[in-house]
Order: C-alpha cells, then structure tokens, then sequence
C-alpha cells in the first residue's frame, strides 16, 4: 500500500528557517611579505637539510603545503550561504541535522568570529558569523545541541598554538 505524499509530508517535521546569512567559506588573512620571506628561509633551510638526509619525497610534501599556504593567503575566499532551521544547520551548501552534532562553541581568529560544531563522527565544521550576533546563534543553536564555554583542546591544538605564540612569522598586528 502506498502512502500518499500529503501523508508522508505531514509526517515529517517542516522546515523553519531560523536565521540564513552570507559569509566568507574560510577563514582569511592577507599575508604580508615578511610572512612569506620567513616561510621561505624555513623550508629552503628545511630543504637543505633534507636533501642531505635523501628525503626527496619529503621535500616534495613540504614544497606543496607551501604552495597551499601561499594559495590560500594570496586568494580571498568565496561567500557561501547558512541557514540555522529547526532540523539543522546548512552551510555552502551541505546540511547537517542537529542529532549529528556532540556539541558547539564560539572562537575568534584574525579578528573573524565563527561557531565550531562538533559533530560525533566527523571533523569539526567551522561556519563563520559574519555580522551575526553571537548571542543570537547561540541561543539558536542552543535549543537543540549542548553549548561549550570552552572546547577541550588536543594536544595538537595546544602545540599549533605554542609554535605560532614562539615562532611568529610575522610583526604582530597593532
């Protein structure tokens, strides 16, 4: 017996679209040329060293994060659409439901304000707020997932912070 659409549709819950704003698709920040000349004194240094050592494969892994970083510091990102509804989350394009996600959190980098959704089996998707108040999404988001005052830090993320705190690359912004 085949059910008819009508039925089906009552069913399930409709869509309310709580919020839907534009912002950049990743975070972004245009690098000057001390960053890049310190970059590049790092790996041919690197470089030098691993030639030695016989390491060509490793050279060729190091020379394309190089490219990569310099790719996405010299171009600026797309804007891409979010929608935070009753069901879930959309971002660029991709919806999550909100029994996907452990939990959220708020973090701020380069001056650029985002909500970190973690979900239970994938990585972390970041959505950047763009002029969205915080508050808002929280409250938002809260009704349906559990909100972090302050995520658990890895090691990897407390090391990433480390090196970039002792090793700057570049003068830092005033």
């Amino acid at each position: 017996m085949a059910t008819h659409p009508r039925n089906q549709e009552s069913r399930e819950e409709q869509e309310e679209v709580y919020v839907a704003w534009t912002s950049p698709s990743r975070l972004f920040k245009k690098r000057d040329r001390e960053f890049f000349v310190n970059i590049f004194a790092i790996v041919f240094l690197l470089s030098v060293i691993l030639v030695f050592v016989r390491e060509f494969v490793l050279i060729a892994t190091v020379l394309s994060i190089v490219f990569l970083i310099y790719v996405l510091s010299t171009v600026p990102p797309e804007d891409v659409k979010h929608r935070v509804t009753n069901l879930g989350i959309e971002s660029a394009g991709h919806f999550y439901r909100w029994e996907e996600f452990a939990d959220f959190w708020f973090d701020e980098q380069w001056g650029q304000y985002m909500v970190v959704l973690r979900p239970f089996t994938s990585p972390r998707i970041i959505v950047l707020l763009g002029d969205q108040k915080r508050e808002k999404i929280r409250e938002l988001i809260a009704r349906h997932i559990p909100f972090r005052e302050e995520p658990d830090r890895s090691w990897v993320d407390n090391a990433a912070r480390w090196i970039s705190e002792k090793i700057p690359l570049e003068k830092p912004q005033a």
